[in-house]
């Protein structure tokens, strides 16, 4: 536990700082980052776990073996996978937490992550418009406001909105008032003019107003319901089953995506049990070295970061061909089975070393 929350505080700060911008640029407050970065969290549990269990056990055989306790348990009888067997339920239940991780909490903790996003960047009471300062509100426009009042409305507005190049258009206006429109922020104007000049010809076009309404919809802009939902935060059945026919902004390589997500779901939380027994297999084989095990440390690190690289390459590759989704499967089992069958026979380990 304390290995997995030390390991998730380093995860959440280094990937909170990525969102600093909500508040710096969006007026987000600190509490909606904080509810934000946190709905992070069950995301990153799923590396930190199989991870942590792994740097866990290796530090307390490696304890048991310098103090001589292996020995002593060894000539009592106990056989290496009768000494690793408290790891074993360990990574067991871990592995059952890792599927609940993956088959709901990550979904719905990812789906409620990118609505809030989504809200933060689009909710025009969280705009954030500073007095005196001119402010890039979306890409193309910038506003300029002299004073805020506390009923909201705006007075000495000033807004160039150069979304298309070839259009630019100044507005100037005594007052006005951010509203939310049905595609987003608007910014409504009263007692003002509109200054375009047309490109060529430089000639300047003025039209006094009234009143005057400027959208500010952006490319994220739209309804919560037309906003592309990635492969995380689909559940598993939709996973399986989606094809290009039942949703026509699925393409061909978002599906492939969505196969390999939902089989990583399944395949990804036995992780814990095969690092596991990768550990144990360099731990509680070979006969004890009064110099410590240090070498047998350093392979079984080496080993988990092949097994790591082989689960990414595994995916990434299957991203490519839905063919070779057994290897998704076969990257994570294929350690721990070979880790098991050096517990179960530590025979076989001695006679290859003895054959290199």
């Amino acid at each position: 536990m304390l290995v997995t929350v030390g390991l998730l505080c380093i995860l959440w700060l280094t990937q909170s700082l990525r969102f600093i911008d909500l508040i710096v640029n969006e007026g987000a407050s600190v509490g909606t980052f904080l509810s934000l970065t946190g709905l992070l969290l069950p995301n990153f549990l799923i590396f930190v776990l199989p991870i942590s269990l792994f740097g866990v056990v290796l530090f307390s055989y490696n304890k048991l073996n310098t103090d001589r306790e292996l020995v002593v348990m060894r000539a009592a009888g106990l056989s290496p996978l009768g000494l690793a067997r408290p790891a074993l339920l360990l990574a067991g239940v871990l592995s059952l937490t890792g599927w609940f991780l993956t088959l709901y909490a990550v979904p719905e903790s990812v789906r409620a992550f990118r609505e809030m996003q989504w809200t933060v960047r689009n909710d025009v009471g969280r705009l954030l418009i500073r007095e005196g300062a001119f402010n890039t509100v979306m890409p193309g426009v910038t506003v300029y406001v002299r004073s805020r009042l506390a009923s909201g409305v705006l007075q000495g507005l000033l807004v160039q909105d150069s979304r298309k190049p070839e259009q630019t258009v100044t507005l100037m206006a005594e007052r006005g008032a951010l509203l939310a429109g049905e595609h987003g922020p608007r910014v409504l104007m009263v007692n003002g003019n509109r200054q375009e000049v047309t490109t060529g010809t430089g000639q300047m076009s003025l039209l006094y107003f009234d009143s005057y309404t400027l959208d500010l919809k952006t490319s994220g802009g739209g309804e919560k319901s037309d906003r592309f939902r990635d492969a995380r935060e689909r559940p598993l059945s939709e996973l399986l089953t989606i094809h290009s026919g039942s949703d026509a902004s699925v393409s061909e390589n978002d599906i492939h995506r969505f196969r390999v997500e939902a089989h990583q779901r399944i395949a990804n939380p036995l992780s814990a049990v095969s690092l596991t027994l990768i550990a144990l297999a360099f731990l509680l084989t070979g006969s004890f070295d009064r110099r410590g095990s240090g070498k047998r440390l350093l392979f079984a690190v080496g080993a988990l970061v092949l097994v790591e690289i082989l689960m990414i390459g595994s995916g990434n590759m299957a991203v490519k061909s839905l063919m070779l989704i057994p290897l998704i499967y076969l990257s994570v089992l294929l350690p721990g089975g070979l880790a098991l069958l050096v517990l179960v026979r530590p025979q076989v380990l001695r006679y290859l070393l003895r054959r290199k």
